[in-house]
């Protein structure tokens, strides 16, 4: 297959080039403006004429990676069941998102467990997305900045259970959070850094303790600014820390309820595109109506694109992360190269899979999405398929 016509995404910039796809993997990128392309055996233009897709006057982007996400269309990464697992990979696929690391709620470690060993046993089909990851967005939090979790099941960090779940799951547990200012919480990453990806979370915590937690090995922050102190002059807080630790990574949700406009343009000038990962946080009722519907076991009412708890509380997001793209874009003003590279490389380098994913470059996977000029998604490639 070859991808004709288009501005393709490489190096943190958009080109004139075709990009060529030799069976699951990329095989090469050729630039239309210099007659050359980068490393690796392209098929002939003669041997992939009949499998080319015009993309003329569209974007192509590598495939997006959500690492932070519950659930889509009636179907939550909480139900336990490969059904639901498969339409969700489905579904996210569909729009583009090619790789996924889908997030628990907090529960108790029998219901984590389940929701392991069928992550464990996925293998996606052909229009699937790639599970590359779990999210363990709980228990291990602050029972004070709850937002809509479960206050029932919060506990302190343990080591152990973490260790437990993950060999449950195969290895695929890649984050997990932490409030660290909780009991236990600052030895907690001092001992498992070296084998996840701790981030903070839901969390009370000031600027000092958030350090420290940097200083033994916290390198992500999980939905920046929502369930946190915020940005105080006097009380830096957290996110100050996180700035200060150039290893670390922000997790930003642009669907235009999470966070203003602003505070998406000022993050992006404070950290750079290499160090936000945009997600989503959807939960079940994206692709669905409004309606009532559950996460993690508590009630929620979806209007439009804000999903609340009874009190009012933002109950994760109705708005994929492929939208989300073309929020931040269109709607709040960051430069389209800033939030494809949020939604693809940097979320790769977290995630550890940044050598088979998160960018168009000959020997990688070959996810790709062809954007049009107003950046909905027009087609999909699947490791070298076309949805």
């Amino acid at each position: 297959m070859r991808i004709t016509g288009g501005r393709v995404f490489r190096d943190g910039a958009f080109a004139e080039a075709d990009l060529v796809i030799d069976g699951d993997r990329i095989a090469g990128v050729s630039s239309r403006e210099a007659g050359v392309g980068d490393a690796g055996a392209a098929p002939t233009a003669d041997a992939v004429s009949q499998n080319d897709l015009d993309a003329t006057g569209c974007y192509v982007v590598p495939g997006f990676i959500d690492l932070h996400f519950h659930g889509c269309v009636g179907a939550d990464l909480c139900d336990a069941t490969g059904e639901s697992m498969r339409a969700i990979a489905r579904h996210q696929a569909s729009r583009g998102v090619t790789a996924i690391c889908p997030a628990t709620m907090t529960y108790p470690e029998e219901r984590l467990a389940a929701i392991m060993d069928v992550a464990a046993a996925f293998t996606p089909a052909d229009d699937e997305a790639a599970l590359v990851g779990v999210n363990m967005e709980g228990p291990f939090i602050s029972p004070d900045k709850i937002g809509a979790q479960n206050p029932a099941y919060v506990q302190h960090a343990d080591a152990a259970m973490l260790r437990r779940l993950q060999e449950r799951a195969g290895g695929l547990v890649k984050l997990v959070d932490i409030a660290p200012e909780e009991p236990g919480a600052l030895d907690f990453v001092a001992e498992v850094a070296g084998e996840v990806r701790v981030s903070i979370a839901h969390t009370c915590t000031d600027y000092d303790t958030a350090r420290e937690a940097f200083a033994r090995g916290v390198r992500h922050m999980t939905h920046l600014y929502n369930a946190m102190p915020g940005l105080h002059h006097r009380k830096p807080g957290p996110i100050a820390a996180a700035w200060e630790c150039p290893e670390a990574a922000v997790e930003l949700i642009c669907d235009g309820v999470h966070i203003h406009p602003a505070m998406v343009r000022l993050t992006f000038g404070l950290f750079g595109p290499e160090r936000i990962c945009l997600v989503s946080d959807s939960m079940r009722a994206c692709g669905l109506d409004d309606g009532e519907y559950d996460l993690g076991g508590q009630q929620v009412n979806v209007r439009g694109n804000v999903a609340t708890l009874a009190d009012g509380t933002i109950a994760g997001s109705v708005t994929d992360l492929a939208a989300c793209v073309k929020v931040a874009v269109r709607e709040m003003g960051v430069p389209l190269e800033d939030a494809v590279r949020a939604a693809t490389l940097t979320p790769a380098r977290a995630l550890g899979i940044d050598g088979e994913r998160g960018s168009l470059e000959a020997g990688k996977i070959a996810d790709a999405v062809v954007l049009d000029e107003e950046l909905n998604v027009k087609h999909v490639i699947v490791r070298g398929k076309l949805l």
